[in-house]
C-alpha cells in the first residue's frame, strides 16, 4: 500500500511535470472537503469537529431546496379554489400517493400507514433530491468561471466551496445517519405495536427450545445491526461508484493526450469517451431514482417486520 507521503509526492511530481493526474481529479470530485480546510470553522466538542465541510454544506442546500419547493408548491395549491392539482403539485401528489399506497401500506399495513408515511416519504424525497442535485455540475461551472474570470484567492469561501463532491449521499457518514433514523424507527415501530419488552422478545420465534433460543439471540442482534449497515453501504457505494465511472471514462481523453503528446489522439479518444460518458450519465439518472426507492422500500420493509413480527 502507498503511504500518504508517497501519494502526495507523486501528485506533486505530476503537477510539476504538467501531466494529467486522473486519480487526483476523480477524488477531488467525489470526496468531502478536508477538515483542516473546512468551509466554516466551528469548535470541537467532545472530540468531534463540528466544522462545516462541503458535504455538510450540500446537506443544508438540499434541505433548503426541498423545504422551499415543497412548501411553496403546497401553499400555492391551498390558495387555489379548485381541488384538482396541476403542474408540479400534481407530480408531488403522485409521489406521495406512490410512497403511501405502493411502499408503506403493503409493508406496514393500512392501520400504520398514516403513522409511517410522513417519515418514509421524507427520507425518499430527501435522498432523491440529494442524488439529483449531485448530478448537476453547478460547482464545476462555477470553478470554470472562477478560473477564467474571477480569480478568487484560495482562502475565500467561494474558492473553498468549489473543492469536494456535490453528492452528499455519496458520503458514508450521511448515509449512516439516514440508516440510523431507520434503525430507531424499527425499534419505535415494534415498541408501539407490541410494547417495548415484547418487541425485543419478538426477535426470536416463540416455542423454540432454550439452547436454540440462546443461539439465535446473537444472530438476531447481528441481523438488526446489519440492516442499517446494508442501507448505508448500498446508497453511498452506488452514488460514488457512478460518479467515479463517468469521471474515469472522461479522463481517458487527457490520459491518452499526455501519453501520445498529440491533441489529435485525445480528440479521437474523446468522441467515444463522451458518448460512453453520456450513456452512463443517463444510467446514473435512473440509479438516482432507483436508490431513493430502494432505501425507502427497505426501510418500510424493516419497519413492517417489526410491526408484524408474528409473520
Amino acid at each position: 500500500m502507498f503511504q500518504p507521503e508517497q501519494i502526495e509526492s507523486a501528485a506533486g511530481a505530476a503537477a510539476e511535470a504538467g501531466t494529467f493526474n486522473a486519480g487526483e481529479v476523480i477524488i477531488e470530485h467525489v470526496s468531502n472537503s478536508p477538515l483542516d480546510h473546512p468551509l466554516i470553522h466551528l469548535p470541537t466538542i467532545f472530540g468531534i469537529d463540528f466544522s462545516v465541510t462541503k458535504h455538510v454544506f450540500m446537506l443544508w442546500v438540499v434541505a433548503a431546496v426541498v423545504f422551499l419547493v415543497v412548501t411553496t408548491t403546497v401553499r400555492r395549491y391551498l390558495r387555489q379554489d379548485r381541488l384538482v392539482p396541476t403542474g408540479f403539485m400534481n407530480a408531488l401528489e403522485i409521489v406521495v400517493e406512490f410512497v403511501r399506497d405502493g411502499i408503506v401500506e403493503p409493508n406496514v399495513g393500512r392501520k400504520w400507514a398514516r403513522s409511517w408515511t410522513p417519515l418514509l416519504l421524507t427520507l425518499g424525497i430527501f435522498i432523491l433530491a440529494a442524488n439529483a442535485i449531485g448530478l448537476i455540475p453547478i460547482f464545476d461551472a462555477l470553478s470554470l468561471i472562477n478560473h477564467a474570470v474571477l480569480h478568487l484567492p484560495e482562502e475565500s469561501f467561494m474558492a473553498r466551496v468549489l473543492h469536494g463532491g456535490t453528492t452528499a449521499t455519496g458520503n458514508f457518514n450521511v448515509t449512516a445517519a439516514l440508516a440510523t433514523v431507520t434503525f430507531f424507527a424499527i425499534i419505535i415501530a415494534g415498541a408501539r405495536a407490541h410494547g417495548f419488552v415484547q418487541h425485543w422478545k419478538n426477535m426470536v420465534p416463540h416455542g423454540l427450545p432454550l439452547p436454540v433460543t440462546i443461539m439465535l439471540i446473537p444472530i438476531e442482534l447481528m441481523g438488526m445491526i446489519v440492516r442499517p449497515f446494508a442501507l448505508t453501504m448500498r446508497l453511498a457505494a452506488n452514488m460514488t461508484g457512478g460518479h467515479i465511472a463517468i469521471l474515469a471514462i472522461l479522463s481517458f481523453v487527457f490520459i491518452f493526450t499526455d501519453l501520445s503528446g498529440q491533441a489529435l489522439v485525445g480528440v479521437g479518444v474523446g468522441v467515444p469517451s463522451l458518448v460512453l460518458a453520456a450513456l452512463l450519465s443517463a444510467l446514473e439518472i435512473i440509479i438516482v431514482a432507483v436508490q431513493a426507492y430502494v432505501f425507502t422500500l427497505l426501510s418500510a420493509v424493516f419497519v413492517g417486520m417489526a410491526i408484524h413480527a408474528q409473520h
